[in-house]
């Protein structure tokens, strides 16, 4: 019996009852975090974009584009409530004279800024 291009190359299979399956392993990965951020654009690529979804998986290139993401997003987040909160005015001394109302423009402005990164870096 003639080798198959696989065993040609030094692949070897291994015998599931009829079946003889390849013996593949996926390459290793560096560990990097996935939070919120990542595991929302995993969820819009798997929803809206299954083809770029399983490419990117099968080649390897799925889990640091979303940690990539989630390191984007973050750092925009950050950047954005902190330039919105200076724009608006909203201090320390509105923390310390009216908490409520410091709180109620701070859940504004994140809310926005979540809808930006939404916008910008999940839904691309």
């Amino acid at each position: 019996m003639e080798k198959t291009i696989f065993e040609q190359l030094g692949g070897t299979y291994t015998r599931q009852g009829d079946y003889l399956l390849p013996n593949v392993k996926l390459s290793e990965q560096e560990h990097r975090d996935i939070g919120v951020w990542g595991n929302r654009r995993r969820q819009f690529l798997k929803q809206h974009h299954r083809i770029k979804y399983y490419n990117m998986l099968t080649k390897c290139t799925l889990y640091p584009h979303l940690a990539d993401v989630e390191q984007q997003a973050n750092a925009l987040f950050l950047r954005l409530v902190d330039e919105i909160a200076e724009k608006e005015g909203i201090t320390e001394q509105l923390k310390a004279t009216n908490m409520t109302a410091w709180v109620k423009k701070m859940n504004s402005i994140r809310a926005r800024v979540n809808e930006i990164i939404r916008r910008e870096l999940i839904e691309h």
